[in-house]
Parts: structure tokens; C-alpha cells; sequence
């Protein structure tokens, strides 16, 4: 009989049993649509990894994480190369976490993971909101005639839970176009009061790292210069500590791309506290 000790591949804090759990975390290794600097695929893992350097209290919210109640179930595995199959995956699992009671907490991968995790809340919220942390838009129709992509991501998701649901923060880059949907919907946020008008509704939070400055996260697939730093992030989770967050995901961490392993550790800071707010 082997007596270790061994190293846990799982997320720091998590509560190994799925059964009791109240939140799912959901790593979803998918970049089949990236459409600059590939390699968010093997983010999950690596910020698993990550997690053990941090602490397990979070002195910003005062709590732990085994105060959260999530369970770590690991990374779906994707068929290489089929991107309809790969989100029809997403999509049965993420619906199979709701009706067992529970949240999600996807771990991406690139952004257009987020489509089927809003396809799969649909069947059971009739009335939610998104918040959507980026740099950009996404808010494109289709790129390069392909409307399943991470570039409209945000489009096909507002779609389904209205843009009327739909606010955004941090956006700085973009086409016209996309900026004149923001306009016509009012979805560009810039004071936390702004989001009054949904705290009564059930929220999903979409966070595309790359909503940071390249300073803090340069390991991203689209690096934006201009974005928020770390804490500027925080104080908008601070401020929805008291919506009714019913899922999340964070996205588009490329960690090969940051060879200090800094923007992996960033990453599963942002997920620490996302945690805490949920």
C-alpha cells in the first residue's frame, strides 16, 4: 500500500465530493476558434496547478475556500478538430450540473465555451442577465463566415437571454459596428450602480482575462493594452457579492505565451475571488 504523501491535481479548497457540493468547476479546454494566439486548451490544468501557490483564504471577502462548497470535476475531453461536438459536450454537461441543483464554474479555454454554458442555463432560467468582463466586444455576427466563434460569442449568447440582460465591462476594443450595438442596447457599463437594473435577476459572469492589462495577464490569446488592473477587477466583484450569481466561467488565459507562469498565477487569483462571490 503506497503512503504518499501525493500531489492533488484538483483545484485547491475543493470538496472531492460532487454529491454534496453546490458548485461545479468545469475545466473546458477548447481553442478551436481562436483567432490570434492559440493555447488557452491547456490553461485548465496549469491554473489547477497554480492554485496550490495560493492560500486558501481570501482576506478581500473573509472566507475560505472550502466555504465555497465547489467540487473540482475535472476537464471534458473534446474531440479534436469538431467544434459542434465539442459544445454539444459542453452543453449536456453543464445542463446535467443544473438539474442536479448546483452552478457552474467553467474554466476555459477560449471565450465561445460560454455559448453553451448560456445555452444549457436557458432550459431552466427564463429571465437572466450576463455580465461580461473583456476587452473586446465579441459581439461579431460571424468571423471569417463562421458564426460559431469566439469573436461572437457575446452576440449569440445575448441573443438567447436578450440584450436588454446583457452589460458589459472593460470593452476597449472592437468593430464600429459592435460598438453601435453597445450603443443601441446601452450594455456598456462603467459605474457599478449601472448594474442595479439587474440585481433582482439571476446572473451568469463570463470573465475573458484579457480584460487585465497585458502588464498583469500578458499570457492571452488577444492581448489589449489599457485594461484593468487587478484590483480595480476585484472591486467590481466586490460590488456583486450580493446578486443572485446562479454560474461563472474565466476564460482565455494562454499560458505558454508567459513563461514566468505569473499570468497563470493571476488566473487562479481571479478565480479564488470569483469563488468567494459566488
Amino acid at each position: 500500500m503506497l503512503s504518499g504523501p501525493f500531489l492533488d491535481k484538483n483545484w485547491i479548497g475543493q470538496n472531492p465530493d460532487y454529491n454534496s457540493s453546490d458548485i461545479v468547476m468545469l475545466g473546458l479546454p477548447f481553442d478551436g476558434t481562436v483567432t490570434n494566439r492559440s493555447g488557452s486548451r491547456f490553461a485548465p490544468q496549469q491554473i489547477r496547478f497554480a492554485s496550490w501557490g495560493l492560500e486558501d483564504y481570501s482576506p478581500y471577502f473573509d472566507k475560505h475556500l472550502d466555504d465555497c462548497n465547489f467540487h473540482d470535476a475535472g476537464d471534458l475531453e473534446f474531440p479534436i478538430g469538431n467544434t459542434v461536438a465539442s459544445l454539444d459536450l459542453i452543453e449536456k454537461n453543464v445542463e446535467e450540473i443544473y438539474k442536479d441543483g448546483k452552478r457552474v464554474f467553467g474554466i476555459g479555454g477560449e471565450h465561445l465555451v460560454t455559448l453553451p454554458e448560456i445555452k444549457a442555463l436557458s432550459k431552466f432560467y427564463k429571465d437572466f442577465a450576463i455580465i461580461h468582463f473583456d476587452a473586446h466586444t465579441d459581439l461579431r455576427d460571424e468571423y471569417l463566415g463562421q458564426k460559431l466563434s469566439h469573436s461572437a460569442v457575446i452576440k449569440h449568447s445575448a441573443e438567447i437571454a436578450g440584450f436588454e440582460n446583457l452589460k458589459q465591462i472593460g470593452i476597449r476594443s472592437g468593430l464600429k459596428e459592435e460598438f453601435d450595438i453597445m450603443r443601441k442596447y446601452n450594455t456598456l457599463v462603467h459605474e457599478y450602480s449601472e448594474l442595479d437594473c439587474i440585481k433582482d435577476k439571476p446572473v451568469f459572469i463570463t470573465v475573458d482575462l484579457d480584460v487585465l492589462d497585458t502588464s498583469i495577464i500578458p499570457g492571452t490569446g488577444t492581448p489589449e493594452a489599457g485594461g484593468f488592473t487587478f484590483n480595480e477587477l476585484l472591486g467590481w466583484f466586490r460590488y456583486l457579492k450580493d446578486f443572485n450569481i446562479i454560474g461563472a466561467d474565466v476564460v482565455e488565459l494562454a499560458p505558454d505565451y508567459d513563461a514566468s507562469g505569473a499570468s497563470t498565477a493571476v488566473a487562479a487569483k481571479v478565480i479564488r475571488e470569483l469563488l468567494m462571490v459566488m
